[in-house]
C-alpha cells in the first residue's frame, strides 16, 4: 500500500515513517508537514492508497483537509488527543491512533486497512463486468464496451458498439452501479465512460462509435465536475 503521512509534528512524522519502513506490505511516498502541501500530492497522484494524518495543524487541520478530498483513500487519524474521534469516524476513517504509539498498536491499524484495500482490489476486478437480463437469459458485458448510459422514463440503454441492452434501472441506480474511474454523469439522462470521449466542445462531448461520433449534451451543473475529472492540460 502506498501511504503518505501528514504531520505538523516532526518527531511524530519521523515515528511514523520508521514504522512504514519496518512494515513489509506498506510504501512511503511522501511526508509533509501540513496539509496544504499533501492536498497538491494527491491531486497529482491517485495511486496513494493510506494516508496517515493529524488533526490539529497550522493553515489547515486534518478535518477540513479529509473535506476536500472528493474520493479519499483510506485514512488513519494520528492524534494526541480523543475529543476528535466522533468527528473522524464520521468521515469513516479506517482507525484513531492517540499519541504516543506503539508499534503493535500500528501494526493492528495497518493490517486493518490492508484487509480494507484486499477486499477493494478484489471488488474491482469483479466489477470490470456485469450481467444484463435480456429476456429469459442473463447476458456478460464487459464495463469497457459500454460507451454511454441514456435514461428512458424508469429505463436505462446501456450503448455499446454492438448493441443497445435496455434494462429497468433509474439513473441513479446505474451510476452506483459503475466505477466512477470509469464512468461519470454529465447530464441528468446522460452517464458515458471517460475512456470513449474524443471530443468536448462547448456543451457538448463526443464519443467514439463504429459509425462515428455520437454528440451528447453536457448538463450546466454536471460541467465543472467533468472537468475536474478528465486528465486535462493547459498551456
Amino acid at each position: 500500500m502506498n501511504c503518505i503521512v501528514v504531520d505538523d509534528d516532526r518527531m511524530s512524522r519521523l515515528v511514523i515513517e520508521e514504522f512504514i519502513k519496518k512494515t513489509n506490505f506498506l510504501s512511503l511516498i511522501a511526508s509533509f508537514s501540513t496539509a496544504v502541501e499533501a492536498i497538491n500530492a494527491i491531486t497529482s497522484n491517485n495511486q496513494i492508497n493510506l494516508i496517515f494524518l493529524d488533526i490539529e495543524m497550522p493553515e489547515m487541520n486534518g478535518i477540513d483537509f479529509m473535506n476536500t478530498l472528493k474520493q479519499p483513500p483510506q485514512i488513519i487519524i494520528i492524534s494526541s488527543k480523543e475529543k476528535y474521534a466522533l468527528d473522524a469516524f464520521s468521515y469513516d476513517v479506517t482507525d484513531y491512533l492517540l499519541k504516543p504509539i506503539a508499534y503493535p498498536r500500528f501494526y493492528r491499524a495497518v493490517s486493518k486497512a490492508n484487509s480494507r484495500y484486499q477486499l477493494s482490489r478484489l471488488d474491482n476486478h469483479v466489477r470490470e463486468e456485469i450481467f444484463i437480463k435480456k429476456g429469459s437469459s442473463l447476458v456478460r458485458l464487459k464495463l469497457d464496451d459500454i460507451l454511454w448510459v441514456e435514461a428512458l422514463e424508469n429505463y436505462v440503454i446501456l450503448n455499446t458498439f454492438n448493441e443497445k441492452y435496455t434494462i429497468h434501472f433509474t439513473m441513479k441506480a446505474i451510476e452506483r452501479k459503475l466505477p466512477p474511474a470509469k464512468f461519470i454523469r454529465i447530464h441528468r439522462s446522460y452517464i458515458i465512460n471517460i475512456n470513449k470521449i474524443a471530443i468536448i466542445q462547448d456543451n457538448l462531448v463526443e464519443i467514439e462509435t463504429d459509425h462515428g461520433l455520437k454528440g451528447i449534451p453536457i448538463g450546466k451543473s454536471y460541467k465543472e465536475q467533468l472537468m475536474k475529472d478528465i486528465n486535462l492540460m493547459v498551456k
